[in-house]
C-alpha cells in the first residue's frame, strides 16, 4: 500500500503522531493518536475538519487543496488540483492565460449575445471556457502560494490580514 500524503508530510516535518495530537490538542482540536493512525494508513477516511486541522500543524495549506481535488466526492467534480509552483511560473502563465483570454473577449461576446451558442460556435467557445478555467487555476495556484508563504512565515501575516481586511 503506497503512503498518503497525511502520513508523508507529517514524517516531512518530522513530527512524531503522539507529538500531532499535542499539538492538536493545544489548539482545543484533538484527535487520538489510533484514529491519525488509521487516517495515516488509509483505513479511515479523513474528515475535512481532520484536513484542515492538519494543514493548520505542518503549515501545508496545499493538504486542503489535494483533499478537496482527489478525495471529496464533489469537489473532485469541481476543485482542480493545484500544483506548487514558484512566483515567477504561476505570474508568467496567469499573464499567458490573461493576453489569450484578452484576443478572444470580442468573440466571446459575439458568441454570447444573443444568449445562445450555435452550433458552429461551440468550439471556439469551449476553447474560451477552458481559458476561463486556467486563468481561474492560475488564481487558485497564486492564493495557494501565498497561504504557503504565510505559514512559512515569509510573508508578514499582520499586515497582509490587516491590508486584505480593508
Amino acid at each position: 500500500m503506497a503512503e498518503t500524503i497525511y502520513k508523508s508530510t507529517r514524517r516531512k516535518h518530522s513530527f512524531t503522531r503522539d507529538e500531532v495530537c499535542d499539538e492538536a490538542s493545544l489548539i482545543n482540536k484533538p484527535i487520538q493518536p489510533e484514529r491519525l493512525e488509521r487516517i495515516e494508513n488509509g483505513k479511515f477516511p479523513i474528515t475535512p475538519d481532520e484536513v484542515m486541522l492538519l494543514a493548520e500543524i505542518y503549515g501545508e495549506p496545499m493538504l486542503c487543496n489535494h483533499y478537496c481535488s482527489k478525495e471529496c466526492p464533489i469537489g473532485e467534480k469541481y476543485v482542480p488540483e493545484i500544483k506548487v509552483k514558484d512566483l515567477t511560473q504561476i505570474v508568467l502563465e496567469m499573464l499567458s492565460s490573461l493576453n489569450s483570454m484578452k484576443k478572444k473577449q470580442e468573440l466571446l461576446i459575439e458568441i454570447t449575445a444573443d444568449g445562445v451558442i450555435e452550433d458552429d460556435e461551440i468550439r471556439d467557445f469551449v476553447y474560451i471556457q477552458r481559458q476561463l478555467e486556467q486563468i481561474s487555476i492560475n488564481v487558485k495556484t497564486l492564493q495557494l502560494w501565498a497561504e504557503q508563504m504565510l505559514a512559512d512565515e515569509k510573508i508578514n501575516i499582520e499586515k497582509y490580514n490587516k491590508i486584505k481586511s480593508e
